[in-house]
């Protein structure tokens, strides 16, 4: 199995380069541990409110143009189906979703207005209705996690981190289907190779802590996957991903629920980020404090959040 390169991602840096936003490192000095210095890297701040935007512009970007034409496909409870759905609009090509019914509504609406047609299905069928979907339609798949493009895509966020903070010294990225955090800490291991990567997980979707302690991959129910508030973090590790994971981070930290809730409210009042619950559990994990002395940076992965959600939290 061939693993994502740091010229990969270096390739796909200059191909999205005009497409997204080079978000910030934000200092968070409110933070106050004096011992582990902490920066946010804000992917909320996207045109689509998530990080994917970023393997979508570089998947659809390179394929051919015949290909192109056709359209796409895409599979996701939400960022993902955001990000494939805008970039198909950039490049003028129909683009066909499919979201499970239980994806929050903000995330289900916002697709819609990119111009792509929404196909809803039951829990734990997105793959299927995608495969049937492509099938009628001749579109491309363009998978959230399952491809070296999306990961290449995801790490440009590490080559940003390591050129704003060379100096870095440990990285916390939330964990799904694993791609934005094989990305990055592969571009954080080729060129901060003293740096410390984190994956991050809701301890209700905690499948790849349990992979990473028993070394292969492991099964975890959609219904049990399903319990956590962070949606977005559901997902599973492919093969493809989980040998990357294996390969670059230095462990995963699970957060509870309580802390997931509390980093939301936490992001909300002292960095004034709003952040969605599967965005905010570097933050979960870095207030445990179980990550080692040293420069600190969390990726705060999305901020799509039900406006309803948000209120219950902030008021709790």
């Amino acid at each position: 199995m061939r693993l994502v390169t740091i010229e990969d991602i270096e390739d796909a840096a200059a191909r999205v380069r005009a497409f997204i936003v080079r978000t910030p490192l934000l200092p968070a000095g409110w933070a106050g541990d004096e011992d582990r210095p902490l920066w946010i890297k804000p992917e909320s701040l996207q045109s689509i409110g998530a990080f994917k935007v970023r393997g979508a512009f570089n998947a659809i970007g390179r394929l051919d143009e015949s290909v192109r034409t056709r359209g796409v496909v895409a599979y996701s409870s939400g960022n993902h189906a955001q990000a494939v759905a805008h970039a198909a609009a950039v490049f003028g090509i129909p683009a066909h979703i499919v979201m499970p019914r239980e994806t929050p509504a903000i995330k289900v609406d916002a697709t819609g207005r990119h111009g792509a047609e929404v196909v809803l299905c039951d829990a734990g069928q997105r793959e299927r209705v995608a495969a049937d979907v492509v099938e009628q339609t001749g579109g491309v798949l363009i998978p959230p996690f399952d491809h070296p493009d999306i990961i290449a895509g995801q790490g440009t966020i590490g080559c940003e981190i390591a050129e704003d903070l060379p100096t870095v010294d440990n990285v916390l990225v939330p964990v799904s289907g694993g791609g934005l955090a094989s990305g990055v800490g592969t571009a954080i291991k080729a060129l901060c190779p003293n740096a410390r990567v984190f994956g991050v997980e809701p301890e209700l979707a905690a499948d790849t802590a349990q992979a990473l302690r028993v070394g292969h991959r492991v099964e975890w129910s959609i219904e049990d996957r399903n319990r956590t508030i962070a949606d977005g973090l559901r997902s599973q590790p492919s093969e493809l991903t989980f040998a990357h994971l294996q390969a670059v981070l230095d462990g995963v930290i699970t957060v509870t629920e309580d802390e997931i809730r509390s980093a939301v409210r936490e992001l909300a009042i002292h960095a004034h980020l709003v952040s969605e619950p599967s965005g905010a559990v570097g933050f979960a994990a870095y207030r445990k404090g179980s990550i080692p002395a040293g420069r600190t940076v969390m990726v705060l992965s999305g901020g799509n959040i039900e406006p309803a959600l948000l209120q219950d939290i902030l008021s709790s």
